[in-house]
């Protein structure tokens, strides 16, 4: 049974442990995918490497089928959200082909003994413009900064504001309606964290709480929009977007993200919880 404090799952050292395998199972799947893009390729045949990669390691896709409360018009078809240019999250896989030039990001998560990794990245297509380089490493760089928040005895609130803060620097557009969230025992848990928002406010940082902290940046509006697919959801301006997402567990240690590749096969020990 799960421990609780203000509706927030906190996990016991075993159950961190298998957070940090799923994690890795995640991992390895975007590491294929990566080596698969290129100009050509369909997002259905990345669909099906990180299908076989998850299963390979042991795993089950969690975005298969899933469907919040029965809110959505229907549950999603596929392994992986793979969204294009403009498309900011949730994009369904098919036979449409990458071209040169293109941004893509692409949301992946597994289930590893009841235990859930999510983890999101943007990569370029063949040559890309500087505008699409600057925007992904930005993205990528207020993930960094956000996780470096996450610490025991801080607050949500501190992540929320290390991402903001960073992208509206550099003058990016934070998405707004989509936010992080806790994760664990599944996929979407409490708390929210959003991707804005003041230091020292939200609910505290405590070891054993796991969150996927994922900031969406936009090169012009915030505003989103629903396609007629009814789950991509896309810049309202069509303006380009990126996307990253980890999987953090905090411990008395600091932050380990579990959904990148472990070198040492570390993970969250007995001292970190």
């Amino acid at each position: 049974m799960a421990r609780r404090s203000n509706g927030i799952t906190i996990k016991s050292e075993r159950e961190l442990k298998l957070m940090f395998e799923a994690g890795q199972i995640v991992a390895h799947a975007k590491s294929r995918m990566m080596d698969a893009v290129q100009p050509g390729v369909e997002t259905r045949e990345l669909d099906a490497i990180a299908e076989s990669a998850i299963r390979e390691l042991g795993g089950i896709p969690s975005f298969k089928g899933y469907n919040p409360g029965m809110t959505m018009p229907y549950a999603f078809p596929a392994t992986i959200c793979a969204s294009i240019n403009d498309e900011i999250v949730h994009g369904i896989p098919s036979r449409r082909r990458l071209d040169e030039g293109d941004v893509l990001s692409v949301d992946v998560g597994a289930i590893y003994g009841g235990m859930h990794g999510d983890s999101a990245f943007s990569v370029g297509v063949g040559e890309i413009s500087e505008e699409a380089k600057n925007l992904i490493e930005a993205t990528r760089e207020s993930l960094d900064r956000g996780i470096a928040k996450a610490r025991v005895g801080g607050r949500v609130g501190d992540i929320s504001n290390a991402v903001q803060t960073y992208a509206e620097g550099l003058g990016y557009e934070v998405v707004r309606k989509y936010v992080g969230h806790g994760i664990g025992f599944e996929m979407h848990e409490e708390p929210h964290v959003p991707n804005f928002g003041k230091s020292g406010q939200g609910p505290l940082l405590r070891g054993g709480m796991a969150l996927a902290i994922e900031p969406m940046l936009n090169v012009g509006t915030r505003e989103t929009r629903v396609l007629a697919d009814g789950w991509t959801v896309s810049t309202a301006d069509g303006s380009l977007s990126a996307h990253f997402e980890d999987t953090v567990a905090i411990t008395l240690n600091g932050p380990v993200v579990t959904t990148r590749l472990s070198v040492d096969g570390g993970g969250c020990d007995s001292k970190g919880v």
